[in-house]
């Protein structure tokens, strides 16, 4: 690498301010503006023997941080910014297995309940019907299309051994089911 005569040396220095001013109207930001100017800088002394003395330094220099921002700048447009929070709910993954097989449990103690309070609670909890659109579909009460999908959810605890929703797990086919049967 040949060494810069003191005179260009001096120039490079004395360019710093209006590299650094081009910068900030460039990107808007004092602090990336100085790493442009850096990054300017450090290109412009590793190619110096591109340079040719006496033409406009300023101009070299200025072309160089020109380059250096857009070339990031469209690097950055391909690049994906994500927030490391989402990054680590991504990470991990409950198995979906134990949600299958909790699934087929939930649809094996379905098939257990009476007819009447598995129409009351399908219609409700899964259809998202009233309780008075289910009380007319039925042909029956409001009140007893409650009392129904009350003693069929109680049933559906007591058969699979669940107290409450926060015993299942957070994978999709268990949400989907708590989220379908929620009043």
């Amino acid at each position: 690498m040949q060494i810069p005569s003191t005179e260009l040396q001096s120039s490079l220095i004395e360019a710093v301010p209006n590299l650094r001013a081009f910068g900030i109207s460039l990107c808007g930001d004092v602090d990336r503006a100085d790493d442009l100017v850096q990054e300017t800088l450090v290109k412009a002394w590793k190619n110096i023997g591109s340079f040719n003395e006496g033409t406009n330094l300023k101009a070299w220099l200025f072309t160089i941080l020109r380059n250096t921002y857009f070339s990031e700048l469209r690097r950055n447009r391909r690049e994906v910014s994500v927030d490391d929070s989402a990054i680590e709910q991504r990470l991990s993954v409950h198995p979906e297995q134990q949600g299958a097989a909790d699934f087929s449990d939930f649809k094996k103690a379905l098939m257990q309940l009476s007819d009447d309070q598995r129409e009351a609670l399908v219609l409700v909890g899964a259809e998202g019907f009233s309780y008075e659109e289910a009380a007319e579909i039925s042909g029956c009460a409001v009140g007893t299309v409650k009392s129904r999908v009350n003693r069929a959810r109680g049933r559906l605890g007591e058969l699979l051994g669940v107290n409450d929703s926060s015993e299942f797990g957070p994978d999709a086919t268990s949400t989907a089911a708590l989220v379908s049967f929620k009043s």
